[in-house]
């Protein structure tokens, strides 16, 4: 194995964190989430610099199901769990835009891995654009129950449209990477006020330049 593919088996581990989480403090599931998407590229940094093994490319792709669409899934219907009595048509709605999540995410990374793996664009959101969005939410305080149905049934559906969405430039994925470790570390509960509203400033650029590259990046993304 590859330093790349360790780093990949970190983030599958890490998943079942985010899932742990989910039930006892969210906000905390919601940032592993973050931190997740942080190793996703850092372990495509190190396969180009330092090379990939054979395996690499399968190992991210079964990495990528944990990471990025059971354990979103798991966040989204746990907030939703929790602020709708149980049995009710809500409850079961947040437990079905799961499994759909989870469905679409499964289905887009078997399609990438078939079709687009050595293409600059793709077809669909990335996985690890959907999570994000989740998870940055999630952060900010986007957590009433209907929001989250909604997102993750809408997150499920636009993982899977014919649009194509181009690969963000190095220098580029270097902001939004920089911008989410902000947004995790300062954010954490012990920092002082002072720096949790930085840090939430963070979180809601975070959020922000995700929005604006999901719905504007296949036509006016440059490059």
């Amino acid at each position: 194995m590859s330093a790349a593919d360790v780093v990949t088996l970190f983030n599958a581990g890490l998943a079942l964190g985010v899932v742990a989480l989910a039930p006892v403090d969210v906000e905390m599931a919601a940032r592993l989430l973050l931190v997740c998407g942080v190793l996703d590229a850092l372990d495509g940094v190190l396969a180009r610099s330092l090379g990939s093994s054979p395996i690499g490319h399968h190992l991210d792709a079964l990495a990528d199901v944990a990471s990025f669409g059971i354990a979103p899934a798991a966040v989204g219907v746990q907030v939703v769990a929790a602020g709708t009595p149980p049995g009710t048509l809500l409850a079961g709605a947040g437990w079905i835009a799961g499994g759909l999540f989870v469905v679409a995410a499964v289905l887009r990374l078997a399609l990438y891995a078939t079709f687009d793996a050595e293409r600059t664009r793709t077809e669909g959101a990335q996985t690890t654009l959907a999570a994000t969005i989740l998870a940055a939410g999630i952060l900010i305080g986007f957590t009433a129950p209907l929001v989250l149905v909604g997102g993750l049934g809408t997150l499920a559906v636009l993982m899977l449209v014919p649009v194509e969405y181009p690969d963000l430039h190095a220098h580029d994925a270097v902001i939004m990477g920089g911008v989410q470790v902000a947004a995790i570390v300062l954010t954490l509960p012990w920092l002082t006020a002072d720096l949790q509203t930085v840090g939430e400033g963070f979180t809601y650029g975070l959020l922000f330049l995700s929005l604006g590259y999901l719905c504007l990046g296949p036509r006016f993304y440059w490059g």
